[in-house]
């Protein structure tokens, strides 16, 4: 097999290495909860169906409450390490332009989040379909050693210890009302990223909305989104309730690196470092990289895809990755395994069923595979995993000694029933009985 990477001769706005599986973000994992988050679920199916980004990830964990975040280079280059090293495989550094000669029995085009304008150009004349696109943004990271932490402390949300077994994996920075009121206004009025003319339409992917963005959309908005102060004590402070806290996530094993949770921005640079540093505990904040924005395209799969990620117009040719129009590294990932899974069986001559609706793996691919029209016109847009794509299972109402559950406790005995099925209904599918 023959994989090509046109990184380090052409690079992205976002990546920074030659490295394979290189991330933005050491919380692109997110939740590793299976019992009671979908991505968690993901996780796991993951790992049963032997997903070398799973172990490689699982293998450079660092601390994260209840995440699943990595070592983002020591990540990268276990990634790379195992590709390289394989003997069936072999990476050719170069830039694909044109649509994969007839010569190829089968290929995936495996690309996202930020595909080349020659390739994405390529499949939009082979593929009839005009390229839909949306703006991603990358939080800053900040030195760790920088943090006043006579202000800041550590503590995960409500003491929830993550893979790890670390229950102080964040570092929480408080602001009170008129704090809070002055850095929303700051957002507002910060000098802000130019777009290009053609960029102007491109909407946002509302899971990953740049702060300024989310702060626009009301003065309550961040406090009740990535500024929640629920689940926190402030130990300098421990009478006083913070009306909202900056959470910071550590970004690599050293845990010299934090990421600033949430805090996705097209605020130009020197603003960044402006209004960020009015953060109580980050008045003197050093930051190892800067947010920015990123672009990113997909097909619209439901048209052009069947239900084995193949184009429906050349089925030599398969798709994977976050241009089918899934959002998140975990559920790319997941694209990919899939793609390489049913690409393999059809060159060994085997039909391979695609996984149970009921999965996570599946429900992402009838998301891919399926899709939704209005009225003549594409509506299908990228999405995370979630249990809203899988079939729903009525919850119990009452608990094992009768009493009547409330409607949160209804709602997490339902995902683990779900969870449950999924998880039966991956390994069946998998063959592990």
């Amino acid at each position: 097999m023959v994989l090509h990477e046109m990184r380090p001769h052409r690079a992205t706005p976002a990546h920074q290495t030659a490295g394979l599986a290189e991330l933005v973000c050491s919380n692109s994992f997110r939740s590793d909860d299976w019992r009671a988050n979908a991505v968690g679920l993901l996780h796991a199916e993951l790992r049963l169906a032997g997903s070398l980004i799973m172990a490689c990830a699982d293998t450079h964990q660092v601390p994260a409450g209840g995440a699943l975040a990595v070592d983002r280079e020591q990540f990268s280059q276990a990634v790379t390490a195992r590709l390289s090293t394989h003997p069936k495989i072999r990476i050719v550094r170069e830039e694909v332009v044109d649509w994969p000669p007839q010569t190829w029995r089968a290929a995936i085009i495996a690309s996202g989040p930020l595909t080349s304008p020659t390739l994405a150009e390529a499949i939009r004349q082979q593929t009839g379909e005009e390229a839909l696109a949306f703006f991603d943004a990358i939080a800053p990271i900040l030195h760790v050693d920088s943090i006043n932490f006579d202000v800041a402390w550590r503590q995960s949300r409500y003491d929830k210890e993550g893979p790890g077994g670390d229950a102080a994996a964040y570092i929480n920075c408080p602001l009170d009302r008129d704090q809070y009121a002055a850095f929303i206004q700051a957002l507002r009025d910060g000098p802000k990223a130019e777009f290009r003319e053609w960029e102007k339409d491109t909407p946002y992917f509302d899971g990953c909305l740049p702060i300024e963005v989310m702060a626009e959309r009301g003065p309550e908005t961040l406090r009740f989104g990535p500024m929640k102060p629920v689940g926190l004590t402030n130990p300098h402070q421990p009478t006083v309730k913070p009306y909202a806290v900056v959470q910071l996530r550590q970004d690599n094993a050293l845990g010299t690196l934090f990421n600033m949770v949430g805090f996705q921005t097209k605020l130009k640079h020197a603003a960044q470092v402006e209004i960020f540093r009015t953060i109580p505990g980050l008045e003197g904040a050093q930051f190892a990289r800067l947010g920015g924005l990123h672009r990113n395209t997909f097909i619209q799969s439901p048209k052009v895809l069947d239900g084995q990620l193949r184009l429906k117009r050349d089925p030599r040719l398969r798709f994977a990755g976050q241009i089918t129009g899934v959002e998140g590294y975990v559920e790319s990932a997941a694209m990919g395994l899939l793609a390489g899974r049913f690409a393999a069986s059809e060159l060994a001559g085997e039909d391979l069923s695609p996984p149970p609706p009921t999965t996570a793996l599946g429900a992402l691919l009838a998301h891919v595979t399926g899709g939704h029209l209005s009225d003549g016109k594409a509506s299908f847009q990228p999405m995370n995993i979630n249990y809203g794509l899988m079939p729903s299972l009525e919850g119990p109402r009452r608990s094992e000694d009768g009493r009547k559950l409330t409607p949160p406790e209804r709602g997490r005995a339902k995902k683990l029933l779900m969870s449950e099925r999924a998880l039966q209904d991956a390994k069946a599918w998998l063959g592990l009985g």
